[in-house]
């Protein structure tokens, strides 16, 4: 499942290509007609990311202005989340802003960095943009929703959640967030109050978007990792000194995440793979990194996920696996007592 970084990535996007402008939306599948109709033909004026929830505001299209003020009482909101097969996909005209191709589910993902090609295929409509006439390729796919703009078009592709809602929903569904580590406004006191306050372990607790909205199996393994913490301790028994600083931790690892679309928590004086012969170790990560200098990669990307049996890159105990509330759960047991 996408985690919050890529969301975040996502409203950017949408914010980069299309605010500001009166949208054709549609539901080529069907399945999202309805509220496809109530949306046609209204200006997207917001584009914002809670967690793993992402807000498309649309107004009136007399409404001239996009952006945060820009949403009002009469907003209406496009709220999507992909769970574990959604995805976005852009294309656009040669004057598009240049921007991630497709962006959600990885068995979908083609390649955050790659930029939106012209689709090759048959076409479906004829937009003139500012520089030229672009011919919309048809929709790929079990498309739920499709947004075109002047310039560029977003599918959206096996959501979890699809739907139109009214600012006082939006609130609602804000309301039963955690402090989102990747928002100016997201709230550590309240993240470490609610972590001291439960038995439950704090593994778990992280990946619980009413604690901290946004963190996944990735973030969870590696901030606790980084962190020393061992996953099954409960949250009441962790130091609030050392909840606070896995805040801290998660805020800068997001936002990296969010700014360069990869998630990377090695230190660069961890990312020589260890291994008892001496010999570098084979990698199971799964990461989207592109081979651009600078960039890492996927085999050193992470402390411990999808590590397990590897040398600890730290102390070269085996990583542990084992299921934790119907997910993988890895740490290493020496640098995690």
């Amino acid at each position: 499942m996408p985690e919050g970084h890529t969301v975040h990535r996502l409203a950017r996007t949408f914010a980069t290509l299309f605010d500001g402008q009166v949208l054709r939306v549609s539901s080529p599948q069907g399945r999202f007609a309805d509220g496809a109709a109530v949306l046609d033909g209204r200006r997207l004026v917001a584009s914002e990311a809670w967690g793993k929830q992402l807000f498309l505001g649309f107004a009136g299209a007399d409404r001239s202005a996009a952006g945060p003020s820009a949403a009002g009482p009469d907003t209406l909101w496009l709220r999507t989340h992909l769970g574990l097969y959604g995805a976005w996909t852009f294309a656009g005209a040669p004057d598009a802003p240049e921007v991630a191709h497709a962006i959600g589910a990885p068995r979908r993902r083609i390649g955050e960095r790659d930029s939106i090609p012209s689709v090759p295929g048959p076409q479906v409509a004829r937009v003139t943009s500012a520089s030229d006439t672009w011919e919309v390729p048809a929709p790929r796919g079990q498309v739920r929703v499709r947004l075109l703009g002047d310039h560029a078009v977003a599918d959206l592709t096996g959501p979890t959640a699809c739907e139109v809602v009214t600012p006082e929903e939006k609130r609602a569904v804000e309301a039963r967030l955690g402090p989102d580590p990747i928002r100016d406004d997201g709230d550590p006191a309240a993240f470490v109050a609610a972590v001291g306050r439960s038995r439950v372990t704090i593994g778990q607790q992280l990946m619980d978007q009413a604690v901290v909205a946004g963190v996944g199996n990735i973030y969870r393994a590696e901030v606790l990792f980084r962190a020393g913490v061992d996953p099954l301790r409960p949250g009441r028994d962790v130091p609030a000194a050392t909840v606070r600083e896995i805040w801290d931790d998660l805020v800068v690892l997001m936002r990296d995440g969010a700014d360069h679309g990869a998630i990377v928590t090695t230190r660069p004086e961890h990312r020589t793979p260890v291994s008892p012969d001496g010999a570098p170790a084979p990698g199971r990560t799964r990461q989207n990194t592109d081979g651009t200098p600078g960039s890492v990669p996927s085999d050193q990307a992470f402390y411990v996920y999808h590590r397990d049996g590897l040398p600890c890159r730290v102390c070269g105990t085996p990583v542990l696996v084992k299921e934790l509330a119907g997910r993988n759960l890895f740490w290493c047991p020496t640098c995690q007592p």
